[in-house]
């Protein structure tokens, strides 16, 4: 039998919106788990608590057996047709929305929505809760004027994070993350035996269904370009991206057409399909942001292994991959940081650059938090800590390493936290702020 893959936190978020007036829209990369959230799990959620079968009203607009309600007007009809009962309330389970929204509409700003106008339309009758599920960012773009985005409430789902991995796979601590940090958390994974069917899967998505997605919908005359760049991200988590020297790299190894404003499109795209997701980056000492080079990490490591073959593998960057994903998934708002230290050398001053990893915003509070696979060493535990001694405030400083040890404070106040501890515990994240 199946495994049945709980995830709780979305459930219990989709839940509280029960009613609420709004359309609830389903956000995240293909193949993490929004269909199974909205078709299984909140599916018989509605059942158990006392929901009648025929007032739930499922349509996967990516199944050509739904092609036909790719048509906002025939979508309109099936479910009218539906709804013979006024005195109950019915709910719409759409997924893949995106599939009834034209190219055409998506490009002219000036153009309705016909699809927002119709699920609107459908809450306004008072018997009707819809929730729809969406691949990419773009249909619900801010470029998009309509009554929708004023009605939308939108909650964005992940792969599975290393607690839930850890919880549906059964397996130890230390083998889940070996598993984890290699095929990452799509949740097909974990039904895959074997490593070879793990590694076929990740490859064949990537190819199928993520790169046939990004040049399909964004009209590419080829996959060259987009392909590369993907490897160049890859390669270079947790570094800063410049898109000038990547367009130059490309341009000596004669890649025709694949510019510098070629290269920042491409990153966009990418971004609009929640494949990877930009870390802005933040001048601590003069609190603002830098417009220029900001890192990029994937949004699932397995991702991110299958596009390199499964060559590179530095668990100490993939880390920093995986801390940064889980603190996006708690909500929280994160920026890499930057600091500077003045000295003085032959007579001449210098002004040397210190990343912070992670700068963590929680409403008016902040913790600073580093990422440190092992700290053998006095003389990587200064390298660690530099950037941190920069800091002239008074937020939480942290460092987040390997080993089974309790938390604790050295003398300068920075907290040091094991890699479980953190990934398993959520509360103690809080209480670090």
């Amino acid at each position: 039998m199946r495994m049945t893959i709980q995830r709780d936190e979305y459930l219990n978020r989709l839940v509280s919106k029960i009613g609420n007036g709004m359309i609830k829209v389903i956000t995240g990369i293909r193949r993490c788990g929004k269909s199974f959230l909205l078709f299984t799990l909140f599916h018989n959620y509605l059942l158990e608590h006392g929901v009648e079968e025929e007032c739930i009203i499922p349509i996967a607009l990516d199944d050509d057996d739904f092609k036909d309600l790719r048509n906002p007007d025939l979508l309109k009809d099936y479910i009218k047709q539906h709804m013979t009962d006024s005195k109950k309330m019915y709910y719409i389970l759409l997924d893949e929305a995106q599939f009834a929204i034209s190219k055409e509409e998506m490009k002219d700003r000036d153009q309705p929505i016909r699809l927002y106008g119709i699920l609107s339309g459908l809450m306004r009758k008072g018997n009707t809760d819809v929730y729809v599920t969406g691949s990419n960012s773009r249909f619900l773009s801010s470029d998009i004027r309509t009554e929708f985005r004023d009605r939308g409430d939108t909650i964005h789902i992940a792969p599975l994070s290393f607690s839930e991995y850890l919880a549906a796979s059964g397996l130890e601590k230390s083998e889940a993350w070996r598993d984890y940090t290699y095929y990452g958390g799509l949740p097909h994974v974990l039904f895959e035996q074997g490593d070879v069917n793990k590694t076929k899967y990740l490859a064949n998505l990537n190819e199928q269904i993520y790169l046939a997605d990004l040049v399909e919908h964004n009209d590419l005359k080829d996959d060259t370009g987009m392909r590369e760049l993907m490897k160049v991200i890859a390669s270079a988590i947790g570094s800063p991206l410049n898109p000038s020297k990547i367009a130059n790299t490309f341009a000596s190894n004669k890649m025709k057409g694949v510019s510098e404003p070629t290269i920042k499109k491409y990153i966009k795209f990418l971004d609009e399909a929640f494949i990877v997701k930009a870390a802005e980056r933040y001048d601590v000492k003069g609190r603002k942001h830098i417009s220029t080079q900001p890192k990029y990490y994937y949004t699932d490591i397995g991702l991110r292994n299958a596009i390199l073959n499964f060559r590179q593998q530095e668990e100490s960057h993939i880390m920093e991959n995986i801390i940064y994903n889980e603190l996006i998934q708690r909500g929280l708002n994160v920026d890499t940081g930057v600091t500077y230290k003045n000295f003085v050398k032959d007579g001449h001053s210098e002004r040397r650059q210190f990343e912070v990893d992670f700068v963590v915003n929680n409403a008016s509070s902040r913790v600073y938090i580093q990422s440190a696979l092992m700290i053998p060493d006095q003389v990587k535990m200064d390298q660690e800590l530099e950037s941190l001694r920069q800091i002239p405030d008074a937020f939480r400083k942290v460092v987040i390493t390997s080993g089974n040890f309790k938390p604790w404070y050295n003398e300068e106040g920075i907290l040091f936290v094991p890699l479980f501890d953190f990934l398993l515990d959520k509360n103690l994240l809080e209480k670090m702020f």
